[in-house]
């Protein structure tokens, strides 16, 4: 597999030098980021080098690449996601925030059932997202999330456990954009961003990203609770979110595939 990679950050640079490896199935072969020095810092670290390219556009026009992982923002996904579909390339999707947007997920279904290519959506930071695909099926009668977080990682300064949001999955997203793409995940493999029950709090005690999911439905009910270290290169990213994309690409590229 040929990657592409839009977003040379933290979670872009750090799947970028992890997942090329001698011998191994998945290729690097360009690299993009609106700060070009990010794109060039991160094809410097990868052998054989990526070509850097100048704008998205340079990106897509070399058909070497057969997927482009998106670790840029949810502005990105609205700007170049359709246009990614539509050159023929599949994508992989981490600010999955974006798809708060109805209109916009439905511009990147049709385009991908068009042209025949697949839009993926990591698990990210959490467990049982295959758990809550099969219950759905079943029939789910509530979902909740809650994301507890130091304040530092959520923008805030309260000097106590605060509860900074309860309610629906899409409003909570779109007050916190860059740091609950777990919520807009959840959301769509369960009972969508309206019915979907969001909690955020901001905890001064804490050092972990934790988010417990809790699951009722037909099939009976279950939690998951999960706490994950911060990215040591973003605080605000667990690291568990980029073992995923890691994970899902690896899956992509075997011919052995295990679970939902």
């Amino acid at each position: 597999m040929n990657l592409a990679i839009l977003g040379c950050g933290n979670i872009g640079g750090t799947i970028g030098r992890a997942i090329q490896k001698p011998g191994g199935k998945i290729c690097v072969v360009a690299v993009y980021d609106i700060d070009e020095k990010k794109a060039r810092r991160l094809a410097a670290q990868i052998t054989p080098a990526p070509r850097v390219c100048k704008n998205v556009e340079e990106l897509l026009k070399n058909g070497d690449a057969d997927l482009v992982l998106e670790a840029a923002s949810q502005e990105a996904v609205a700007l170049y996601g359709k246009k990614i579909v539509e050159s023929g390339k599949a994508l992989m999707v981490m600010s999955v925030g974006a798809f708060t947007d109805d209109a916009l997920l439905k511009d990147l279904r049709k385009a991908a059932e068009k042209k025949k290519v697949k839009i993926y959506v990591p698990s990210g930071a959490v467990a049982g997202i295959d758990g809550v695909k099969s219950a759905s099926l079943g029939g789910l009668k509530k979902v909740t999330l809650t994301t507890r977080k130091n304040p530092k990682n959520l923008d805030v300064s309260v000097e106590e456990e605060t509860v900074l949001y309860e309610g629906s999955a899409r409003g909570g997203i779109k007050k916190y954009p860059k740091n609950v793409n777990v919520a807009a995940t959840l959301s769509l493999a369960g009972i969508g961003l309206d019915k979907t029950v969001l909690r955020i709090i901001a905890d001064p005690k804490t050092d972990k990203n934790t988010h417990e999911i809790v699951v009722e439905g037909v099939f009976g009910r279950f939690s998951v609770v999960m706490n994950n270290l911060p990215s040591p290169e973003n605080p605000k990213t667990s690291y568990l979110a980029i073992l995923s994309a890691m994970a899902t690409l690896k899956r992509l590229s075997d011919p052995l595939e295990i679970g939902t």
